[in-house]
C-alpha cells in the first residue's frame, strides 16, 4: 500500500479485511457517517480514534504505528532490535523454550521468516545443502526449504509441503500486506513443484496435519509443526517473532532424534 493519508490506509485495510463501512463502524461503535468522513479526509481522526479503528481491524502493531504517523501522531509501540537489553528477558525465554524442546528441532523466526535463534537439534535440516549461500545469515527458512539446491531435494513430499508453505504465505500476505513477503511468495512459487505422490496410503500423521517428510542419510524423518507467538506483546519486533517447533510424527523419527542426541530410548 503506497498511500500515506490515514483515510487511504484505513480504507485499504478495511477492504483487505473484506468489511463494509457499516461493518467496521458497528465493530468500532461509531457512526458510518463519521467513518466515511475519516476515510474521505473530511474529518481528522484523533489519536484514540486511530487506535480504536486499528484495533477493530486487528492491525499488526507495525501497521498501527504507520497509521498513527499518517495521522500526525507519534507511534504507540516501540520497535527494538533483538539485542536490545529491554528484549533480553523475552529472548532468554525464547532460547530456553528452544533448548527445552530438544531432542526435537525448534527455531525462532522474524516476520520475514529469517531464523534468529535455534536449538542444536535443527542440524538434520541443514545437512547436505548444496548452495551454501542459503545458510549465510540471515537464513530464510522458507527459501532454504524450497530452493532446488537447499533442502528441497531431501523433502520426500515436496509437492505437498510446497503447497502448504505457499498457502501459509498467501494467508500471511492477506493479514500483513508486507511487500517483502509478497516478493518471497512470488520467488518460492517459481521453484520446482516436485512430483505428486501417487498410489501411496497416507501415514497416520497426514490425516491430521501436513507433515514434513525429510531424508536424513538412510532414514526418512517425519515431523508435524506448531507455531507459538507472544500473547500480549507491546513491542513491534516481539510481536513479529514466532517459534516453529517440530514434533516427531512417528516412532522412527522420535527414536532417530533421541539416538542422535545420545539419549536412551527405544
Amino acid at each position: 500500500m503506497e498511500n500515506d493519508s490515514p483515510g487511504d490506509l484505513l480504507r485499504d485495510w478495511r477492504k483487505r479485511r473484506r468489511l463494509s463501512q457499516l461493518d467496521l463502524a458497528l465493530e468500532a461503535g461509531i457512526s458510518q457517517r463519521h467513518l466515511s468522513f475519516v476515510e474521505s479526509g473530511r474529518a481528522r481522526p484523533s489519536r484514540d480514534m486511530v487506535l480504536l479503528l486499528a484495533h477493530s481491524l486487528s492491525l499488526p502493531l507495525r501497521e498501527q504505528n504507520r497509521m498513527l504517523l499518517a495521522a500526525g501522531f507519534a507511534p504507540s509501540f516501540p520497535e527494538r532490535s533483538l539485542d536490545d537489553p529491554a528484549l533480553k528477558p523475552a529472548m532468554d525465554a525464547v532460547q530456553r523454550i528452544l533448548d527445552g524442546h530438544a531432542p526435537n528441532p525448534a527455531i525462532a523466526i522474524d516476520r520475514h521468516w529469517n531464523m534468529v535463534a535455534s536449538n542444536e537439534a535443527i542440524a538434520p535440516f541443514l545437512e547436505g545443502v548444496e548452495e551454501t549461500a542459503l545458510l549465510s545469515p540471515p537464513v530464510n527458512v522458507l527459501r532454504l526449504s524450497l530452493h532446488p539446491k537447499g533442502i528441497a531435494p531431501r523433502i520426500v513430499n515436496l509437492a505437498q509441503w510446497r503447497n502448504h508453505v505457499l498457502e501459509r504465505l498467501k494467508q500471511l500476505n492477506g493479514q500483513f500486506a508486507d511487500p517483502q513477503l509478497y516478493a518471497l511468495e512470488k520467488e518460492l512459487a517459481a521453484y520446482p513443484a516436485g512430483a505428486a505422490q501417487r498410489g501411496k496410503r497416507p501415514a497416520e500423521a497426514e490425516t491430521i496435519a501436513v507433515p514434513l517428510r525429510l531424508r536424513a542419510g538412510q532414514e526418512e524423518l517425519s515431523f508435524i509443526t506448531t507455531t507459538t507467538v507472544f500473547g500480549t506483546p507491546l513491542d513491534v519486533t516481539l510481536s513479529e517473532l514466532a517459534l516453529e517447533t517440530f514434533f516427531p510424527a512417528d516412532d522412527a523419527t522420535a527414536r532417530f532424534l533421541r539416538q542422535r542426541e545420545g539419549r536412551p530410548g527405544k
